[in-house]
């Protein structure tokens, strides 16, 4: 797929976590896919796989939060298999506390799969809000 390509299936993924509907992650998302919380926190190291990233990382971050995550992007830079987004998340813990992390996420496509995201963010905020990353949650395929 063209950088253009590439750029425009982020975009529809932001657009569906805006709305907090769709599927175009987890259509799009190649099975050996990997996710990379960068960082020094609980949450932090890498998702290997659709499983640990699907039902590991986000299953958790859905148990935590009052509603579908919702992140909204405002930019969008591509080059070749890369996409890199600016956002910022609007959304409210079961508990009723405010989690709005800012993020620069670095998507890589290829032959129209996301293989692979790595997150940027405020670590001590996810840490603050959300607590310490369950250490049975799945992180890699077996």
């Amino acid at each position: 797929m063209s950088a253009e390509a590439n750029k425009k299936l982020i975009q529809q993924i932001f657009t569906d976590s805006a709305s907090r509907s769709g599927t175009t992650f987890v259509d799009y998302l190649a099975d050996d896919a990997v996710w990379v919380q960068t960082g020094q926190c609980s949450w932090s190291g890498s998702f290997k796989g659709k499983d640990a990233i699907t039902n590991g990382l986000f299953a958790h971050l859905r148990a935590l939060l009052a509603d579908r995550p919702r992140t909204l992007a405002f930019n969008f830079i591509a080059e070749g298999d890369i996409v890199v987004v600016e956002a910022k998340g609007d959304n409210v813990t079961k508990s009723g506390e405010r989690y709005d992390n800012e993020y620069c996420m670095v998507w890589r496509v290829e032959n129209g799969r996301i293989t692979q995201i790595k997150e940027y963010c405020d670590t001590a905020l996810v840490e603050r809000v959300l607590g310490p990353f369950p250490k049975l949650q799945p992180r890699a395929v077996s």
